[in-house]
């Protein structure tokens, strides 16, 4: 079923975003089986970014069942992203082409289940799409930030080489981080100890082994 926005539900973060020239908005629904939501995006390369989270009181998570799955259409029709409950991932895409995007939840819990939608579409400034100068400013920014991230958590490598693995992990934590603020959705992120582990390194913690 697809549905657009209902007015009563969506909560624009409008006085948070606008300096940033970003649109973001969060919507709740109730996923029985399968439930749209339509998003448009205005041009083709804009951002969108965000996530979900499922409440879902009462239901029982049990080894077999597999929670909430979303995927993302494009205009043409073809998936762009897919995304799991849980998976520690992000929406994250670059829009091959402007129109009305299809964000579909999938409930395999045999239950309904609420969920909120967190997302921002827009042009986020990066190192791609600033000139020169703004690109060196802003890399010797993040490793400034890096530097002052080793030393709150107390951290050294054995080598240059790791030292600059790790950084490319952290710089891609910290954008991610940013993105994650940009949102409005009244949680501050931060980079935290895990910034510079890599999603295989980070497996056993979601997985619970």
């Amino acid at each position: 079923m697809a549905r657009g926005r209902p007015a009563m539900l969506l909560v624009l973060a409008v006085a948070l975003l606008a300096p940033a020239g970003l649109q973001a908005d969060a919507l709740s629904v109730t996923v029985t089986d399968t439930e749209c939501i339509d998003e448009f995006v205005p041009s083709e390369g804009d951002s969108v970014f965000g996530y979900f989270v499922v409440f879902n009181k009462g239901i029982s998570r049990s080894s077999d069942q597999r929670g909430i799955y979303l995927t993302v259409t494009s205009p043409s029709g073809n998936t762009v992203c897919t995304l799991k409950e849980n998976s520690g991932e992000h929406i994250d895409f670059k829009a091959p082409r402007g129109g009305t995007y299809k964000f579909c939840f999938h409930n395999h819990y045999g239950a309904p289940a609420t969920v909120s939608l967190y997302i921002h579409v827009g042009r986020i400034p990066n190192e791609h799409n600033l000139g020169k100068d703004g690109h060196n400013q802003a890399e010797e920014a993040m490793k400034k930030r890096f530097q002052e991230w080793m030393a709150r958590h107390h951290r050294t490598y054995k080598d240059e080489e790791e030292k600059v693995r790790r950084y490319k992990l952290f710089k891609d934590c910290a954008n991610r981080v940013d993105k994650l603020n940009a949102l409005g959705d009244g949680v501050t992120y931060k980079t935290n100890d895990f910034c510079d582990r890599s999603k295989e390194e980070m497996l056993p913690y979601y997985s619970g082994g």
